[in-house]
């Protein structure tokens, strides 16, 4: 290694060490440094809980207006899916696969939805 080499990586630890420290800090960063702040992992893991608590719920809601409209076999196995789906991205979430559980929730709800549209009459 460089002299050079070594400045940088000593750079890029001090810049390290500065960004946890202004994380703990909570404070705002000025500037356009504010639009390269990334989530942490425990933040994005907490997002991805959230969201699919919020997904869940919702689709407890619409499961119980949908069998309250119309009673079908169908209807509980989409949204009941859903639900299932739900529960495993969290699950997902809390053992650090944050980018699957990501794909999967997407890919599911959507896929939930296009079965209620396609499906269900």
């Amino acid at each position: 290694m460089s002299t050079s080499d070594q400045d940088q990586e000593q750079e890029h630890e001090q810049a390290r060490e500065q960004d946890a420290e202004q994380g703990e800090n909570d404070g705002a960063i000025p500037g356009p440094a504010a639009q390269e702040r990334r989530l942490t992992p425990r933040q994005a893991r907490r997002l991805r809980i959230v969201l699919s608590s919020a997904g869940m719920a919702a689709m407890a809601v619409v499961l119980a207006l949908r069998i309250a409209s119309r009673s079908s076999v169908l209807v509980v196995g989409v949204y009941g899916l859903a639900l299932i789906l739900c529960g495993v991205v969290i699950e997902l979430s809390r053992n650090g696969r944050t980018r699957l559980g990501s794909w999967l929730l997407a890919a599911g709800l959507v896929a939930a939805v296009g079965a209620d549209w396609l499906l269900i009459p």
